[in-house]
């Protein structure tokens, strides 16, 4: 590529001292070496992918890392959140030791969320700490789950439950990467984008109603500004709470119902965004419970949802077994299960709620 049709990116800074970072937003950036030309040339990168993935775009930054890298290696993993595991992060450290990689080894996560929690959660392990870069592929991934610097594994018993704070030395979000990206996968990566209206700016909140017809569609300009401003509040909650010991835990609204809907019905039945979206729903109803929003913030919050193409209605598993997954969650004390509610338009918190409570929110919101 040459310098008059180089990739021009949008810039937001994750502001964490000596450990931030900057994301970049934009199109055709996968394969513009100016994208990587921060990064300090090593002797290896392994590109970390998966089976869907790979033969799309793994060719592609190889040659772009051609420039900085001695050797580029590439591990392609089994695609899905079933395969969130041990085993599968193994795939990962074997890649790295039968090629004798060093401590100045960078891994580079090409993928959605699960690729990105297991190439950052390797890195973390690997040699004790080796750098890696987030290169996301999925709208939910650009807008969540590779900022920040969680990095996991699942469990049987509980969802994201083993892994490390560590953070990338760069998040590559090249919007021409979702083009190819499957509409179901599309609608899942909405869920997050939502959330971020009613737990901290209920304009943005405004702007995907009236622009909801054309993220669905891929407008790039709609989904350049979508990205953008989601990374934007990430950045500005992670800056102030990077570990989660307050403020960041805001950014799970939905997730403390929705892990339990995919733990409960297996990891991998529904997608992480159809449950956090159903996840949503739920906790408004129960922020209208606790006395805190009106029937009229909730409806609206519904409506959005249901818009998208999102489940609003979640699988009737029965309130024990509700309560009982919901227990095992990091927001949890002493068994209490604390939740990520709306306590005014564009601003949440956590709360307990007590298990009746929450039987009556279950009990209008599963079928």
């Amino acid at each position: 590529m040459d310098a008059s049709s180089q990739a021009v990116a949008q810039t937001v800074r994750i502001d964490l001292d000596e450990r931030g970072y900057d994301i970049l937003i934009g199109r055709g950036l996968l394969d513009d070496p100016a994208t990587w030309a921060a990064l300090p040339g090593r002797a290896d990168a392994l590109i970390v992918t998966n089976t869907t993935v790979g033969p799309l775009y793994a060719a592609r930054l190889r040659a772009a890392l051609g420039e900085r890298f001695a050797r580029v290696h590439t591990v392609e993993l089994p695609d899905g959140e079933a395969h969130k595991d041990w085993s599968t992060l193994n795939l990962i450290f074997d890649s790295l030791l039968a090629r004798a990689c060093d401590r100045k080894t960078v891994l580079f996560a090409l993928g959605g969320g699960v690729v990105g929690d297991m190439a950052g959660f390797a890195a973390a392990c690997y040699m004790r700490g080796v750098p890696f870069v987030q290169v996301p592929t999925t709208l939910l991934a650009q807008v969540d789950s590779s900022v920040g610097g969680k990095t996991a594994i699942n469990h049987p018993l509980g969802k994201n439950m083993i892994g490390a704070f560590y953070q990338p030395q760069q998040v590559v979000c090249d919007l021409e990467t979702l083009t190819t990206l499957p509409q179901r996968e599309l609608i899942a990566g909405l869920a997050e984008v939502i959330k971020y209206g009613p737990i901290a700016d209920m304009a943005f909140f405004d702007w995907i109603e009236a622009n909801l017809a054309a993220l669905l569609a891929r407008d790039a300009a709609a989904l350049a500004h979508a990205v953008r401003r989601s990374c934007e509040i990430k950045a500005w909650v992670v800056g102030q709470d990077e570990r989660e010991g307050g403020l960041r835990a805001i950014l799970n609204f939905g997730h403390t119902f929705g892990h339990a809907i995919e733990s409960g019905l297996g990891y991998g039945q529904w997608l992480h965004g159809e449950a956090v979206g159903c996840g949503m729903v739920m906790a408004a109803h129960l922020s209208r419970a606790l006395g805190l929003v009106d029937a009229a913030l909730v409806d609206r919050v519904t409506r959005l949802i249901e818009r998208a193409g999102l489940p609003v209605i979640g699988p009737a598993l029965g309130t024990a077994r509700y309560l009982e997954l919901m227990r095992v969650d990091k927001k949890a004390e002493a068994g209490q299960i604390r939740f990520v509610v709306i306590e005014a338009p564009g601003r949440a918190g956590v709360r307990p709620a007590t298990d009746a409570q929450v039987g009556e929110v279950l009990a209008a919101c599963t079928r």
